[in-house]
C-alpha cells in the first residue's frame, strides 16, 4: 500500500476483473487502500483472482447480460462491502464484426454488456451514492468510440454510446456530487488480446513487430499503464472533475496525420 493511498477506505466494484485491465485496476484499488470486488461470470477464475488479491478483495460471479444482472450485482456488491464508493464499467466484450457480419443477435449480445449494463449499474448504484452523498463511476471506453477499426463495427458503435452516457449523466449528476468519467484506452497488450491476434494469424512473438506508428515508445500499453487512471478519477483527488472522456494512448488520437512516415 501507497504512503498515503488514494482511496483508504473506500470500496469499489470493478467489473470484468478477473484478468487483463480490471484484474489490474482490482490490484491498484488495493495497493491504494481500497476495498475490492472481483466480478466475473466464471466462479473458478474470480475465485481464484479475489485469493491472489488477498483479503481486501471479495468475487462475486453475475452476468451482466442478463437483464436483472447489473441490479443484482451491485446489490451483493453492497451488501459484502458494506456499501458502496466507487464502480468501474470495465466489462466488455469485442466479437469481430464489419458490416457484411452484423446480425440482430449480435448487436444485441455486443449492446447487451458494453451499453446497456453499464447505464444499469449506475442506476443500481444511485441510491448507495445517494445516501452517502457521492460517488465515483469510471468508465472503461476505447479511441474506437470515436471511429474503429471496419472489423469492430458493432463494438465500437457501443463505446460510442457508452461516452455518450458518461457526458450525459456527468452533466445530470454533478449536482448530486456523483462523478461520472470516462478513460478511453488505446491498443493494450493483454493474454485476451494476445490469444486474438494468434487467432486472427500472426505470430507468437507478433508484439515484437508491431509498427512504430501504433507504439511509439517501442511496445503496446499495458493494464499497469492504465490502472493508476482509473484509481485517479475514482479517488477524491479527481474532485469536483465529471463529464470528462480521457484518452490513454501513446498519441494524439484525433488529427494525427503519419501519412509521411507510411
Amino acid at each position: 500500500m501507497s504512503t498515503n493511498p488514494l482511496l483508504a477506505g473506500k470500496r469499489i466494484l470493478v467489473t470484468g476483473s478477473t484478468a487483463g485491465i480490471g484484474r489490474e485496476i482490482a490490484a491498484e484499488v488495493i495497493r491504494e487502500g481500497g476495498q475490492v470486488i472481483v466480478h466475473g461470470t466464471r466462479p473458478t477464475e474470480i475465485e481464484k483472482t479475489a485469493s491472489e488479491l488477498g483479503p481486501s478483495a471479495t468475487g462475486i460471479s453475475v452476468d451482466l447480460s442478463a437483464p436483472d444482472g447489473p441490479a443484482e450485482l451491485i446489490r451483493l456488491s453492497a451488501e459484502a462491502l458494506g456499501g458502496l464508493d466507487g464502480l468501474v464499467n470495465n466489462a466488455g466484450i469485442f466479437p469481430r464484426t464489419n458490416i457484411d457480419q452484423v446480425t440482430p443477435e449480435l448487436f444485441e449480445k455486443i449492446f447487451a454488456v458494453n451499453a446497456r449494463a453499464p447505464v444499469q449499474l449506475i442506476q443500481a448504484a444511485m441510491p448507495y451514492f445517494r445516501a452517502q452523498g457521492e460517488g465515483a463511476v469510471v468508465n472503461i471506453g476505447s479511441i474506437n468510440a470515436h471511429c474503429g477499426q471496419p472489423d469492430l463495427l458493432i463494438y465500437s458503435m457501443s463505446k460510442g454510446a457508452l461516452q455518450t452516457m458518461t457526458r450525459n449523466l456527468g452533466d445530470a449528476l454533478g449536482g448530486e456530487h456523483v462523478r461520472v468519467n470516462q478513460l478511453n484506452v488505446g491498443w493494450t497488450y493483454t493474454e485476451t488480446e494476445h490469444r486474438t491476434q494468434i487467432a486472427e494469424g500472426r505470430p507468437d512473438d507478433w508484439l515484437d513487430h508491431v509498427p512504430d506508428v501504433f507504439a511509439p515508445s517501442g511496445t503496446l500499453l499495458k493494464p499497469h499503464n492504465i490502472a493508476p487512471h482509473a484509481v485517479f478519477w475514482l479517488s477524491d483527488r479527481s474532485k469536483p472533475i465529471t463529464g470528462q472522456v480521457y484518452e490513454i494512448e501513446q498519441y494524439p488520437v484525433i488529427g494525427r496525420n503519419r501519412v509521411a512516415d507510411s
